[in-house]
């Protein structure tokens, strides 16, 4: 359960250029189309949310839990998602151009139509339920391949 709720963090978004939110529980709340550019969310728990079309430019989610989130058309561009657990997310459409990804787990995840031009996708985990950006499944392709 999350610790806040989504009007909490709204005024935490509104109330500084760049929140501190790191280490919070925002599992299972909809957070959709909110803007979080540069925030630090390193190590919260957004499991199960709804981030659909988020703006999370640059923001910092080292080691953020993220499974089983929709984060369809999301803007992670420049988002530093190391070690980020993304298992079994909705990534349909997002934007993760020069975003850093290294480490982190993709199992499961749907990235079908996601750009990660540019990405850093050193050490990505993955299983045959991932969905590449060209509908590819699993070792069918390979997270380099789409860089």
């Amino acid at each position: 359960m999350a610790e806040v709720t989504r009007k909490e963090v709204i005024l935490a978004l509104v109330a500084a250029t760049a929140p501190r939110l790191a280490g919070v529980d925002l599992s299972a709340i909809n957070l959709s189309r909110l803007d979080f550019t540069g925030a630090n969310l390193r190590g919260a728990n957004l499991s199960g949310s709804n981030l659909q079309e988020a703006i999370l430019r640059a923001a910092n989610l080292t080691g953020v839990n993220l499974s089983a989130s929709q984060l369809p058309y999301v803007d992670m561009n420049a988002a530093n998602l190391t070690m980020a657990n993304l298992q079994g997310a909705n990534l349909q459409g997002a934007r993760l151009t020069t975003a850093n990804l290294s480490n982190a787990d993709l199992s499961g995840a749907n990235l079908r139509g996601a750009t990660l031009t540019g990405a850093n996708v050193t050490g990505v985990r993955f299983n045959e339920n991932t969905i590449w950006p060209d509908g590819k499944r699993g070792s069918q392709g390979s997270p380099s391949q789409y860089t």
